[in-house]
């Protein structure tokens, strides 16, 4: 029987009356946990701040796409339909953040002699391969930002009036112009702002460019007409437009990396105010904190200590580079869910094998329990199934799991119930699998599916084959058979220096070492 796929369960959670906790986000706005509940009832809408598809993603930008998933599986665990859309940034973000520099886009073709349009179009693909590769489940569209510049230019039209002013380098927002600028942020932090680039002309240091003309005598690879002079949106503007586009205004929630939280976030607000307030919106809820998005929510940064991910310095960890290494993507997945979105996370090498062992030991565990089901249908669980025929023992378990999930995503709690629930004795083992199924329908790390043989990835560097290596495990094995001992030892260490951990006892027989520290 084919199993269904894994999200296919998490739909139909809102079947079983077992589930009872409450679901609860911190919200960046209050800098509170509060009940969630979606506008439209049953249906929650999603923004993800994604890739500037200049460069490969490290993985701590990737972190941000696994807390986004982690969120959308919960809540399609709790019942909701969800529509998530995540964007492509193709033209408009700035070297820096925070609105200065050159455009990302613009300098990595100048960089690689190529066109802006190829670098995209690599680029994009090589990030929808590493959300594959992460499983994480695909958005319910994919907004590519040179697809929307006519609409940023009709959305800038309509606030220019009110809150723009014209320099010779492009259309800037005032920020002044808009109650509680900053209020994400903690407030309006005039001392970040003014790291910023100076503009001649700016009146305050917190504004912000709608519109960048193109320099006199330049043409940019992307460029468009506009009332304001030939040139390029800014990075903040396409957000706001494609949100809305595809979202309306308001719409549930906006997530994103903590380091948006400080400028861009900000800026995505204070336009998103203008529009509402131009456009006949309701002037008390402009007022009152209108935002766009009802939750801001975002994840911590992956810490990395050897400085491995910074872009600037040209050396960073990508998910290809840990795949180069041998380690299995959805360890560095396992990885993040072992830390709660909110809390840094330190990536190491130890780190990742540490996960990678754990994966190794829950796939073990899971295999073990498919051998002794063959036949039962356990790979389609229904929660009604589960409420009318699960076990006492596993009740506790799906009971408490819920209530992890539910309390702002706390994967760090919910993973060693799914340990438990693959360990636990004396219980049917089709009643197990369901169980385990809807888990990990909620955790996304695709143990129905995966096995063992899967997580042994060659290392790409590996100076030995497996089928090498197998030859001098039957030469060790007739060694040991010979009571050859001093040779039996001289086959294992030649195969430990070559990155092959040598496993006595395990079926496998053996696999590769983290090379993670050696090579990427």
């Amino acid at each position: 029987m084919t199993p269904k796929p894994l999200h296919a369960i998490a739909w139909r959670m809102s079947d079983d009356q077992h589930i009872t906790a409450p679901l609860r986000l911190f919200n960046s706005l209050t800098r509170t946990i509060e009940p969630f509940a979606p506008i439209e009832d049953g249906h929650a809408r999603i923004y993800s701040c994604g890739p500037t598809v200049y460069n490969y993603a490290h993985l701590g930008n990737l972190r941000a796409y696994v807390f986004t998933d982690t969120l959308r599986r919960t809540l399609l665990w709790k019942g909701l339909s969800v529509t998530h859309i995540i964007n492509i940034t193709d033209v408009g973000h700035l070297t820096s953040d925070a609105d200065a520099g050159d455009d990302k886009m613009e300098a990595a073709a100048r960089a690689s002699a190529r066109s802006i349009w190829d670098i995209a179009a690599h680029y994009t693909q090589a990030f929808k391969q590493n959300i594959a590769d992460l499983n994480i489940l695909s958005p319910s569209e994919w907004t590519v930002a040179t697809d929307y510049v006519p609409q940023m230019i009709e959305f800038a039209q309509k606030i220019a009036p009110a809150h723009c002013y014209e320099l010779d380098s492009g259309l800037y927002f005032d920020s002044s112009t808009v109650p509680n600028y900053g209020a994400l942020a903690g407030g309006r932090d005039d001392a970040a702002h003014a790291r910023i680039d100076p503009v001649a002309g700016k009146r305050n240091a917190s504004d912000f460019a709608i519109w960048r003309k193109s320099p006199p005598g330049e043409q940019r690879q992307m460029e468009w007409d506009s009332p304001w002079g030939k040139g390029a949106p800014g990075w903040h503007l396409e957000c706001s437009v494609m949100s809305q586009a595809r979202l309306g205004h308001p719409f549930d929630i906006h997530t994103g990396g903590i380091d948006h939280r400080e400028i861009h976030h900000p800026n995505e607000i204070a336009q998103n105010q203008a529009f509402h307030a131009c456009c006949g919106g309701d002037v008390g809820a402009v007022e009152a904190g209108f935002t766009g998005a009802r939750w801001w929510m975002h994840n911590n940064f992956l810490v990395d200590r050897s400085g491995k991910m910074s872009k600037s310095k040209g050396g960073f960890t990508t998910l290809f580079s840990l795949i180069d290494a041998g380690v299995h993507p959805l360890a560095y997945r396992l990885l993040c869910l072992g830390a709660h979105y909110r809390s840094e996370l330190e990536f190491s090498a130890e780190g990742v094998a540490a996960a990678l062992t754990r994966l190794k030991r829950l796939v073990m565990g899971v295999e073990g329990l498919k051998a002794r089901a063959e036949g039962v249908t356990w790979q389609s669980p229904r929660l009604d199934y589960l409420r009318a025929n699960l076990h006492p023992k596993l009740v506790p378990l799906l009971e408490q799991f819920d209530a992890a999930i539910a309390d702002d995503l706390m994967t760090p709690r919910a993973l060693p119930l799914l340990e438990e629930a693959i360990a636990i004795k004396k219980i049917p083992v089709d009643e197990k699998l369901c169980l385990i199924a809807a888990f990990d329908a909620a955790l996304g790390l695709n143990l129905i599916t995966l096995s063992r043989t899967d997580l042994r990835l060659q290392p790409k560097h590996a100076a030995i084959t497996p089928d090498a290596i197998e030859s001098e495990l039957e030469r060790r094995a007739a060694a040991r058979a010979d009571k050859d001992f001093a040779l039996s030892d001289e086959i294992r260490d030649a195969l430990v220096a070559q990155g092959v951990d040598v496993m006595d006892g395990d079926p496998l027989r053996w696999d590769w070492r983290l090379m993670l520290a050696q090579g990427s």
